[in-house]
C-alpha cells in the first residue's frame, strides 16, 4: 500500500467495483451509525472498524466489502482489532506523514440537542467525552483517552448500547436486523414493566428475563463502570478518522453522536485545507525591528510617493523576502477607486509584490540604487478577496528559480490576516541605469 493512500472501502459485490474514501465529505447518513457513499452506492456502520484502524495507527488500507454494511459483530471494535493484528500490518516511512495540528479553538454546537464538540491546541491527541441521558437510568459519565495509552485494552472492547424504549422502533425500521443481547448493551428504561420486557424478549427471540433493579439486561454486565462513555469515545475516534489525517489536539465532546461527530470531522477537514493553504504564511510581529524600514527601502528602490507600495521588509533570505503594506484611506487612488466603495486595486497588489521582490533582486547587485527592475510578465494571477483601507498586506515573494542574466522568476502571495487575497507568478528583469 502506497504512503498517503488513506483508508478506502471497495464494494466488490457491484460490477464494476465501487471505491469510496473514508472521508467526511462522503458521509450520507448518521442514523444510529455512520454511512458513507456516492449517489448510487453506500457502506454503513463503518465507525467501529475505523476506530480499530485509528487505535492501531493504521493510515493506509483498502477494505473490500461484499455488501452494504460492515458487520456489527459484538458491538465494539475489539473483533476488528483482533482481525487486523492477526493479518498483520507494517510501518511505512512516516517522514512525510501529515498531522493536523489544532492551532486555535474550533467549536461546533447543536443548539437542539445540546451536543457540543470543542478542539483546542495540545501537544498530543486527547479526547474527553461527557455523556448524559436525562430521564433515563444512566447517570452522567465521562471517559478520557490520550495518545500513547492502550486503545485495545481500555477502549476497543466497549460495546454499543441501546435503551429498551428504542428497541421496538429500531426493530420495526430494520435498523437492528440480527440484533440481540450479544452485540449491544441493553439498558432498562424508567418505568419498564415485566409485560413490556416479555414483549421485547418475544420479538427478539430471547429467553424470558425477570425484571430486577439492575438497569443492564445483559447477562454479561459492564466491562467498565463508564463503558457507555467509553463506547461513545470509541465512536468519536472512528468518526474523527474521516478527517483523513491524525490529529494533534485536545477534543472535548459533550453528548457526542454520529451526526455532530461527522459534522465536526467535516469542519476539521475544512480547517486542515485552510491550514495547508496558509502553511507558508509569514508571521508579522509589529514590535520586532524590521529588516528594512521605509527609509532603507527608499535607498534601494526608485519608487516614491504616491507609488511606493512597501512600508517595511520584515524578513529576507537568499530565496525569499516578506514585506508589509499598510493600506490607508488617505491614498490618492481611493478618490476614484471607487467613490463610496474604496477598494485597493488588484494590479497594485501585484505591484506591491513586485516591489517587495525587487528588494531581494537588487540585494544581489552592488550599488542597488543604480539598478531598476522591470516587469516582463505575470502568470497564474488570482485575486481572491477584496482589500480595503485598514487592511495590512503581508507580501511574500519566493524565488522559483535562481536569478540568471538578471531574470528574476518569483511566486508572490499577498495575505490579509488568514486570507490569501492575491497570488501569481511574477517575472522581472534587473537592468542597470544608463549613466
Amino acid at each position: 500500500m502506497k504512503a498517503n493512500h488513506g483508508i478506502k472501502f471497495k464494494r466488490t459485490d457491484i460490477e464494476p467495483a465501487v471505491t469510496i474514501p473514508a472521508d467526511a465529505n462522503y458521509v450520507v447518513a448518521t442514523n444510529r451509525s455512520t454511512t458513507i457513499g456516492t449517489a448510487e452506492v453506500n457502506i454503513t456502520t463503518i465507525e467501529h472498524l475505523l476506530a480499530a484502524l485509528a487505535g492501531l495507527e493504521v493510515d493506509n488500507v483498502m477494505i473490500e466489502v461484499d455488501g452494504p454494511e460492515i458487520p456489527i459483530l459484538d458491538g465494539s471494535a475489539k473483533p476488528f482489532v483482533d482481525a487486523i493484528k492477526m493479518v498483520g500490518y507494517h510501518d511505512a516511512d512516516d517522514e512525510g506523514r501529515e498531522v493536523f495540528v489544532i492551532e486555535e479553538p474550533i467549536v461546533l454546537k447543536d443548539e437542539t440537542t445540546g451536543s457540543e464538540l470543542i478542539a483546542i491546541p495540545s501537544d498530543k491527541f486527547e479526547l474527553n467525552v461527557i455523556i448524559d441521558f436525562p430521564n433515563s437510568t444512566v447517570e452522567e459519565q465521562t471517559a478520557i483517552f490520550c495518545a500513547g495509552e492502550d486503545f485495545e485494552k481500555e477502549i476497543a472492547a466497549c460495546r454499543t448500547f441501546v435503551f429498551t424504549n428504542e428497541l421496538i422502533y429500531l426493530y420495526d425500521n430494520g435498523l437492528i436486523k440480527g440484533g440481540d443481547l450479544e452485540n449491544a448493551i441493553v439498558l432498562a428504561e424508567p418505568g419498564l414493566t415485566q409485560e413490556r420486557l416479555n414483549e421485547l424478549a418475544t420479538k427478539f427471540n430471547l429467553a424470558q428475563r425477570v425484571l430486577s433493579d439492575d438497569k443492564v439486561l445483559n447477562e454479561n454486565k459492564l466491562f467498565f463502570p463508564n463503558e457507555l462513555a467509553r463506547h461513545k469515545l470509541l465512536d468519536l475516534i472512528g468518526d474523527l478518522s474521516l478527517v483523513g489525517r491524525p490529529i494533534q489536539g485536545k477534543i472535548i465532546a459533550v453528548k457526542p453522536g454520529h451526526k455532530i461527530n461527522t459534522e465536526f470531522a467535516r469542519l476539521l477537514k475544512k480547517k486542515l485545507a485552510d491550514q495547508r493553504k496558509l502553511k507558508g504564511k509569514p508571521t508579522y510581529d509589529p514590535d520586532k525591528v524590521p529588516v528594512l524600514d521605509v527609509v532603507g527601502i527608499k535607498k534601494m528602490l526608485p519608487h516614491r510617493y504616491p507609488f511606493l507600495m512597501v512600508d517595511k521588509i520584515i524578513d529576507k533570505s537568499e530565496s525569499h523576502v516578506v514585506g508589509v503594506k499598510n493600506v490607508t484611506y488617505n491614498e490618492q487612488l481611493f478618490q476614484g477607486h471607487f467613490p463610496g466603495n474604496p477598494v485597493f486595486p488588484g494590479v497594485l497588489q501585484m505591484e506591491a509584490l513586485a516591489q517587495t521582490g525587487g528588494i531581494l533582486a537588487l540585494s544581489t547587485v552592488e550599488e542597488p540604487h543604480l539598478w531598476d527592475t522591470y516587469f516582463i510578465k505575470m502568470e497564474n494571477v488570482k485575486f481572491k478577496h477584496k482589500v480595503v483601507p485598514g487592511d495590512t498586506l503581508l507580501l511574500k515573494m519566493e524565488l522559483l528559480s535562481p536569478i540568471r542574466r538578471g531574470i528574476v522568476h518569483m511566486q508572490g502571495t499577498a495575505y490579509v490576516g488568514n486570507k490569501i487575497v492575491s497570488e501569481g507568478e511574477l517575472t522581472a528583469q534587473i537592468i542597470k541605469r544608463q549613466a
